[in-house]
């Protein structure tokens, strides 16, 4: 099941992805208001059994994309966790996960803009797979981690890399720097996250490809790791980090710029397609 949010008829809302359509589960007359409460609500089988036979009633054409969670509580990111990416850009693996925090406000739906900031030209790519909590918890272990995701995304970790090296929360939280979709695809189509391929194109050319069982730290360790100092909550992001091949890991440099279109793709869940703007 392929679940989306969404901006149509004048109110956010969420959805099912059915063909080239949508079944709109949420808004202000849906039981559940977003997509986070449904999943708040452990309502995923209910949610499959309501769109069971239904039709459309919104072309994907027709509706404007929001960031897949537009609400979230946590966005969770871990850097460095490809070997190949650590050698890239010249660090060591730790020994632990390395987490940092990204603002909701950074977020951006999926055929939307991503937003150069001003005050820099080296905008770099990121393309990540990306974990949606479903079951919230506190110290969950590894054995039992994957029964507390409702199921992964793409994601975009905008980064600006003047402003990494000043601190990782800098580089990373400009505003609409992070697409998040296009939709989420549930864990009983992806049972085993460590066997899906992610590429991201920069105006069609290939820039990173990489099988997600590269990972250092495994999804289970992340979410092991992070519920043991903080709570994890239904609609919690959790981004697992992103492979070789990014803007500053090569010779020369390549940034983004205004007009580029920036696509990242993973096998079993879709493509999330991004266009690069100059902040006004």
């Amino acid at each position: 099941m392929k679940l989306a949010s969404y901006h149509v008829n004048g109110e956010d809302t969420f959805g099912a992805i059915v063909g080239d359509g949508v079944v709109t589960l949420g808004g202000s007359k849906g039981r559940w208001r977003t997509l986070r409460d449904a999943l708040a609500a452990n309502a995923l089988g209910e949610i499959k059994a309501a769109i069971a036979g239904k039709a459309p009633d919104h072309k994907l054409a027709q509706v404007t994309f929001l960031p897949l969670i537009p609400n979230p509580e946590k966005i969770l990111c871990v850097g460095i966790n490809y070997r190949d990416h650590a050698a890239e850009t010249g660090r060591d693996t730790m020994s632990n996960p390395q987490i940092f925090l990204r603002l909701v406000n950074t977020l951006v739906g999926h055929a939307g803009e991503m937003i150069r900031p001003k005050v820099s030209t080296h905008f770099d790519f990121e393309g990540e797979l990306t974990v949606v909590i479903g079951k919230g918890g506190r110290h969950i272990k590894e054995s039992d981690a994957l029964s507390h995701v409702a199921g992964y995304t793409c994601f975009v970790d905008g980064s600006v890399r003047d402003w990494q090296k000043h601190a990782v929360t800098s580089g990373k939280n400009f505003i609409g720097t992070g697409p998040l979709g296009p939709w989420m695809v549930t864990t009983d189509e992806i049972p085993d996250p460590s066997r899906l391929t992610l590429m991201t194109r920069l105006n069609g050319q290939e820039m990173q490809r990489s099988g997600t069982d590269m990972l250092i730290y495994s999804i289970p360790r992340i979410i092991a790791y992070v519920s043991t100092f903080t709570p994890l909550a239904p609609g919690d992001v959790i981004a697992t980090g992103t492979p070789a091949g990014v803007g500053h890991g090569r010779n020369p440099p390549v940034w983004m710029k205004a007009g580029d279109v920036l696509e990242v793709e993973i096998t079993g869940i879709g493509v999330l397609r991004s266009r690069i703007v100059d902040e006004k």
